[in-house]
C-alpha cells in the first residue's frame, strides 16, 4: 500500500462506536452494543498491523455470529479498529504449499459457510470501510447488505496477481451488486477504485467523512440511508446468452496481458462467470472448485512465492526513518529526472540539476505527465511538482542529505562531477552513483572522502519498476550504507544489496539475454522470431524490443564494459550494432533501433511470426544464461541470498513472474537437467554456454 496514504491513516482517530469491554471474549474482534440497540463489531486481528482473514479468524467470527444471533441487536456495524484500512483480503500464508485441491475446497467451504451465515443474518448489517479493502475483505463486506465508504478508502481484488480469482463468494455477489462489465474487468485486472467510483458503480450506498460514522450507521441500519440502485442492467448481462457474447470478448481482451498457458486465472474467472452467472447459488459453489483448482497450480504457487520474496525485500530496507528530507540529484537526462520525479512523488525535496537548462525543462515535462497519471488531486499534483526544483546552478548540494549523480556512464565525467562537488556537501551526506556498469572502486580512487560513495542503481522506466540495487565496496561507510537502503524503502522501492562488481547483478544477468538474441539475428533468425521465443517462455517483452528500450547506445557500452572484464563469457557484439549506435539509432528514443517506434510502440508485423515457430533451443540460448549468471553471482558473493536474486530479477527485469524467478525455475526444471543443456549449447555454440562452477553447490 501507498507508505503516504498510510501516514495519513496513522493520524486518523477512528468512531467505533462504545468504548469496548477490555476482558473481550474474542481474540480477533470486539463486540460492543450502543444505545439504539445496534452491536457493533470491530475486527482488530491481534498481533497484526493489518486485518487478514485466516482459518482461524473465521472460526472466532463464527462464534461471534452465535452470540448475535442470541442478542438479536436492532442493527450490527462491522467495521476495522486497524488505523490501517478494513480488511487487506486473505492471509496469503495459508496458500502456500498447497498441493491438494479437494483439501483446499473443504478449508474454503467452511470459510464460506461463515460468510453466507453472516449474510443470512434477519438483522440489518452495515460495513463501515476506511483505507484499504481488499481481497477477501471486500467479499466480507459485499455479504453485507449495506456499505458505507469513508471518503479515501480504496476497493478491489488483487487475487489475480496471485494467479487466483476471488474464493470467498465474492465472483457471484460482486456480479450481481454491480454490472457485469464493471465488475469483471476489476477482479481480472486486480486494478483498485477509490470510494467516489465505488459509489458510482454501486459497490457502496454512501461515502461520508469520519466525523459522519455514527449518523450514517444509525441511518442505515433504521432504513434511513438512500440505497445505490442496482443497474437495471445486471439481470440482462447476466442473463446466458449474452454472457457468451461477452465471455468471449472478455478471453479475447485477457489473452492480450496474460497467455492462457501462462495465466489460468483470468480464464477460469470468465469460464465460472459465463457457465453459472445467472444463478447465483450455483456460482457461489462452483466458485469454490475454481478456486480450489487454481491455488495448487504452479503459477498460483510461484506468484504466491513472489509476494513474499517482495515482503522479505522491503525488509531489507529496515524501518524506514532514515532521515533523508532533501535529494539533489545531478543529470537531468531520462534516468536522472525520473529518479527525481519520483523522489518528490514520494515526499521528499529534489533538487535537480544539469549542465543545460533544456534537459531540466524536458524532466520537468515529464515529471508533470508522470503525476497526472498516478495522482488524482490537481493540488497534490501541483504540491509535489512543488517539490521538484530547477537548479541551474547546481547550489542544492550544499544542503543535500543525499546526492543522486545520473550523468552519463563516462569514469573521467563523473570524477569531474565528483571534484566540483565533494567540497560543497555536508560532512554527512551520501554521494550516490546511478551507474549500472562502472564498478565503484574506480569511481573512489579521485574522492577525498570514498566512504561515502555509493551505488543507488535504479531501472527504467523508475515509476514502474520496482527495485534498486544497493551497491557496496570494501572502503563504504556501513552506517551510510545503511541509510541508504532505507532510503530505498522510504520512497516505495525495493532494495537489492550487491557488492561492486561489473554490471552488479541486473545487468550482468540481463546483458547476455540481449547479446545472444543479436546473435541469433547474426544468424539470420528473424528479430521477431527472436521475441517470440522469449515471450513464449513468459518474458514481459522479448530481447530485441527490450535492447530498443533500454538504448542500443547503452546496450553497447555495457555490453563493451562487461565483455572487458568476463571476455568469452558473453556472446561476441555484432560489428552491425556498433554501425547502428554510430548512426545515431539508439531504438525507442530516437525513433529507430531494430524496430521503427511510433506512439511509443514497436511496428512489428503479424505474418513473420506466424511462419518461423520458435524453437526449445532458442528459448534456451535466451534464458538458460541468465540463471546461468545468477548462480555465478551467488558463488562470487555478489548477493548472498538466491530468494533475492529471483525478486530482483522479477521487480528489476520483468523476468516471467509466474515462474518464480531464473533460479526457482532451474530448481523447478532440476538444476541436472539445466547444466546438461548447458553443457550441449557450450559444445555447439561455445564457451559462453559453459555451467558455472556454482551449479556444483547450488540447493
Amino acid at each position: 500500500m501507498d507508505s503516504k496514504i498510510m501516514d495519513v491513516l496513522k493520524d486518523r482517530v477512528l468512531e467505533l462506536g462504545p468504548a469496548p469491554d477490555t476482558s473481550g471474549a474474542y481474540r480477533h474482534f470486539k463486540l460492543t452494543r450502543d444505545a439504539d440497540g445496534i452491536a457493533w463489531l470491530l475486527f482488530d486481528r491481534a498481533d497484526a498491523s493489518a486485518n487478514t482473514l485466516s482459518a482461524v479468524v473465521l472460526e472466532e467470527f463464527d462464534q461471534v455470529l452465535n452470540a448475535l444471533e442470541a442478542q438479536r441487536p436492532t442493527g450490527i456495524v462491522v467495521r476495522s479498529a486497524k488505523t490501517s484500512g478494513f480488511i487487506a483480503g486473505a492471509d496469503v500464508n495459508e496458500f502456500r504449499g498447497a498441493s491438494d485441491p479437494l483439501e483446499v475446497e473443504t478449508q474454503i467451504g467452511r470459510a464460506h459457510a461463515v460468510i453466507d451465515r453472516f449474510e443470512a443474518l434477519k438483522i440489518p448489517t452495515v460495513a463501515v470501510i476506511h483505507g484499504f479493502c481488499l481481497g477477501g475483505g471486500l467479499e466480507v463486506a459485499l455479504a453485507c447488505q449495506m456499505r458505507i465508504a469513508i471518503d479515501g478508502a480504496r476497493f478491489g481484488f488483487p487475487e489475480v496477481m496471485l494467479g487466483l480469482h476471488p474464493g470467498l463468494g465474492g465472483t457471484a455477489r460482486f456480479t450481481h451488486l454491480v454490472n457485469p462489465m464493471q465488475a469483471m474487468p476489476l477482479m481480472l485486472t486486480g486494478k483498485t477504485i477509490d470510494a467516489r467510483k465505488a459509489k458510482a458503480i454501486g459497490l457502496v450506498d454512501a461515502v461520508t467523512e469520519e466525523r459522519h460514522v455514527r449518523n450514517a450507521a444509525r441511518d442505515a441500519v433504521f432504513g434511513k440511508l438512500k440505497r445505490a440502485k442496482p443497474s437495471g442492467l445486471i439481470p440482462i448481462m447476466n442473463f446466458s446468452p449474452v454472457r457468451g457474447i461477452l465471455a468471449s470478448r472478455m478471453v479475447a481482451e485477457a489473452s492480450k496481458a496474460a497467455p492462457r498457458e501462462h495465466y489460468p486465472a483470468p480464464y477460469a474467472l470468465i469460464e465460472l462467470w459465463e457457465k453459472h452467472g445467472g444463478d447465483r447459488a450455483a456460482m457461489l459453489n462452483a466458485e469454490k472448485a475454481s478456486f480450489a483448482r487454481l491455488v495448487v497450480t504452479a503459477t498460483a504457487q510461484n506468484l504466491i512465492r513472489v509476494f513474499f520474496l517482495r515482503e522479505q525485500m522491503k525488509k531489507l530496507a529496515g524501518d524506514g526513518n532514515v532521515g533523508i528530507k532533501h535529494v539533489h540529484v545531478i543529470g537531468a537526462g531520462a534516468m536522472g529526472g525520473d529518479i527525481a520525479a519520483w523522489c518528490a512523488h514520494q515526499d521528499m525535496r529534489v533538487t535537480l540539476a544539469d549542465m543545460k537548462p533544456e534537459p531540466i525543462a524536458g524532466a520537468m515535462k515529464r515529471a508533470a505527465d508522470l503525476y497526472s497519471k498516478i495522482i488524482r488531486k490537481r493540488t497534490e499534483q501541483r504540491d509535489t511538482l512543488d517539490r521538484l526544483i530547477p537548479d541551474m546552478d547546481g547550489e542544492g548540494v550544499r544542503n543535500a542529505d543525499l546526492i543522486i549523480e545520473a550523468v552519463s556512464e563516462k569514469l573521467e565525467l563523473k570524477q569531474k562531477v565528483y571534484a566540483g562537488i565533494e567540497v560543497r556537501m555536508k560532512p554527512d551526506a551520501i554521494l550516490a552513483t546511478n551507474t549500472s556498469s562502472i564498478p565503484l572502486q574506480e569511481l573512489c580512487t579521485t574522492l577525498a572522502r570514498p566512504e561515502r560513495l555509493l551505488g543507488l542503481h535504479f531501472f527504467n522506466p523508475v515509476s514502474r519498476l520496482q527495485l534498486v540495487e544497493v551497491v557496496s565496496h570494501d572502503g563504504v561507510d556501513q552506517e551510510m550504507l545503511k541509510k541508504a537502503t532505507a532510503f530505498v524503502g522510504a520512497i516505495d522501492r525495493l532494495p537489492l544489496p550487491v557488492k561492486s562488481s561489473p554490471g552488479f547483478l541486473v545487468n550482468r544477468a540481463l546483458t547476455p539475454y540481449m547479446l545472444e538474441a543479436m546473435m541469433l539475428m547474426e544468424e539470420k533468425v528473424d528479430k521477431e522470431t527472436i521475441d517470440a521465443a522469449a515471450e513464449q517462455f513468459g518474458m514481459p517483452m522479448g530481447p530485441i524490443e527490450l535492447a530498443d528500450q533500454v538504448g542500443l547506445d547503452i546496450c553497447l557500452a555495457v555490453g563493451d564494459m562487461l565483455r572487458s572484464k568476463f571476455g568469452d563469457l558473453l556472446p561476441p557484439t555484432p560489428a552491425w550494432l556498433r554501425e547502428k549506435v554510430n548512426k545515431g539509432e539508439f531504438g525507442k528514443k530516437t525513433g529507430r533501433g531494430f524496430y521503427t517506434w511510433r506512439d511509443g510502440k514497436a511496428e512489428k508485423s503479424s505474418s513473420a511470426v506466424a511462419t518461423a515457430r520458435p524453437t526449445q533451443e532458442m528459448i534456451d540460448r535466451l534464458v538458460l544464461p541468465m540463471s546461468n549468471v545468477c548462480v555465478a553471482c551467488l558463488r562470487e558473493g555478489i548477493v548472498d541470498n538466491p530468494d533475492v536474486v529471483d525478486g530482483a530479477m522479477i521487480f528489476g527485469t520483468g523476468y516471467a513472474p509466474f515462474r518464480g524467478g531464473p533460479l526457482n525455475y532451474a530448481r523447478t526444471r532440476g538444476t541436472e537437467n539445466i547444466t546438461a543443456t548447458l553443457r550441449t549449447l557450450a559444445a555447439k555454440f561455445g564457451d559462453r554456454f559453459a555451467p558455472d562452477a556454482g551449479w556444483e553447490t547450488f540447493k
